[in-house]
This record gives C-alpha cells, structure tokens and sequence, in this order.
C-alpha cells in the first residue's frame, strides 16, 4: 500500500466531460495509479456506463457538482463552448486548494468563461496536450496517445507555482513535453498549425460531396492519399470543432485570410504557367516537412 501511495499525485481527481482525451488521460491515471479516486462526470448515461465498463471510473454521475465535491484536481475535457455552464454548475462544490485545469485547444476561453466563476483558493491552470486521433468517445481513448507530444500550459501570471507544477507533472507522467506560453499566443500558433488545416479540410471534403453523384462516387474510389488525409482530419468531433472555431475566431480569420492571399498568389502562378514560382513554393513547404519530422512529431 505505502508504494502505492507514492505514486498518486491527486487524491482524487474529476473529469467532466470524458471523450478520447479524457478517457486517455484516465487509462494513464489507472495504469501509474496516479490517483485514489477517480470520479467523471458527462452530459449521457451512456457515456456514464461507457467509463465504468472500462474500468476508468471509481464514481460516475451527470451531475459536475457532485464529481468534483472533495476533489483536489478538476480536469474538464469537454467542448469549450460549455465551459461557462460548467464553471456555474460546480463552482459552489469546489474545495480551497483544488486546481482546475482542461485540455480544450483554445486557452483564452478558458479565462473568460471558466475562471470568473471560481472561488478563491481555487487554482486555474488551463491546458492543452497536442495530441488527438479523429475518433472521439470513451472507447476511442489509449494510453500511449501523449507519448512524445507537447503540453502546452497557459496559467496567468501570478498563478500558484506548485498547482502549475502538479498539472505539469501529470502531463509529464502521461509522456509529455510541457510548455508554458500565454493563452493569446496559444491561440495564434494553434490557429495556424490545427485549426486552419482543420477548416481547410471540412472544406475540401465539403467540396467533394457537392459533386454529382457520379464524379462523387469516383472521387471516393480512387480517393489518393491526399484526400484520404483530409478525410481523416474532417472526421473529427463537429461539435468540439464548431466551438474551436467560434471560440478562436480572431485567430482563425487571420490566418484565413493570410491563407487567402496565399492562395490567390498561387492560383495566378498555375494561371501564367510559372513554374519557378510554384518550384520555389514547393522546396520551401518541404522543408517545413523536414522539420516537422525531425521534430519528431510527424
């Protein structure tokens, strides 16, 4: 018993909501025995049952109030657009000394909707581990889904050093590299390296299944591995997607229209037949390419 002790960072921690990131995180928790107690809350039953047919739940309930009464970690893992009702739901039942984080990956939100609701001696840590699958649900979570990403944490200044430190430890347990930057400058990289790609892809897709029925048909059976890719990437959660979009959209129509004039620039290149121009295009975004492989995080 006493070593298992050792190994718990939290007494017991609260997930509300519980999708692939959450369950991920909860298959850690169980494998290190990172945590006495691990209690979820979710808007379904279903889901509800889903986590304790895991194995990844010691208390379940719809209730967010009542998973995090008694909670020393709050991790909330559901889409942003709802963090303004959570904060609300279970603010009154948060200890003195609790650390609330997430995993969303918009991180402004997260000060503007979460953190006026809670009470003093609660400390807001807000995170966001870049890793994910298109595949949502409980079921969909494993273990090894953090291993080798990035965690990137956004407290505000002045935050409690040692409740940063905790959130930064779970990440590192679950295999993370953990950075800290400011929640606006989350924000404007995501924008650029997860969310326009995400919006490109909805709309590639989008464009396909406007197509006639037979064009349509082909397009899907000698689909290339190009828009095999794009597919993938559009099967992702719509609701946590539509929130990302909405909750970052200063970020997101600025790179959308650096994106534009891109795009334009390129179009006339393909329509003067200037082939140095599209060369050049083509070396450099190999290179970006390169980098993201030696970085291993391809």
């Amino acid at each position: 018993m006493a070593g298992e002790r050792d190994t718990r960072l939290f007494r017991r921690i609260a997930f509300v909501g519980f999708g692939l990131i959450g369950s991920s995180l909860a298959r850690v928790m169980r494998r290190d025995g990172l945590a006495g107690h691990v209690a979820v809350a979710a808007r379904t039953q279903r889901t509800l049952d889903k986590a304790v047919e895991l194995g990844l739940a010691d208390t379940t309930t719809l209730d967010p109030a009542a998973a995090v009464e008694g909670a020393d970690m709050v991790m909330v893992c559901a889409p942003p657009g709802t963090y303004g009702e959570i904060a609300t739901a279970m603010a009154p039942a948060l200890a003195a000394g609790c650390i609330v984080s997430d995993v969303g990956s918009v991180k402004q939100v997260a000060f503007r909707d979460l953190a006026p609701h809670l009470p003093d001696g609660v400390h807001l840590v807000p995170g966001h581990p870049v890793a994910g699958t298109e595949h949502s649900g409980p079921e969909a979570g494993f273990a090894e889904l953090f291993e080798g990403r990035w965690c990137i944490l956004t407290p505000a200044p002045g935050t409690d050093e040692g409740a940063v430190e905790r959130v930064a430890e779970l990440w590192r347990r679950a295999g993370m590299m953990i950075e800290i930057m400011d929640a606006g400058h989350h924000d404007q990289v995501l924008a650029i390296t997860s969310h326009l790609p995400h919006l490109i892809a909805y709309t590639i897709v989008g464009t396909a299944t406007d197509l006639g029925d037979d064009l349509k048909q082909e397009v899907v059976k000698f689909s290339a591995s190009g828009f095999r890719d794009f597919t993938r990437i559009a099967a992702s959660n719509p609701v946590m997607w539509r929130d990302i979009f909405l909750e970052n959209r200063e970020a997101v129509l600025e790179m959308l229209g650096r994106f534009d004039e891109d795009l334009t620039a390129l179009q006339r290149a393909i329509r003067r037949g200037d082939g140095d121009t599209l060369e050049e295009l083509f070396k450099r975004t190999r290179d970006i390419r390169r980098g993201v492989i030696e970085a291993d995080q391809a």
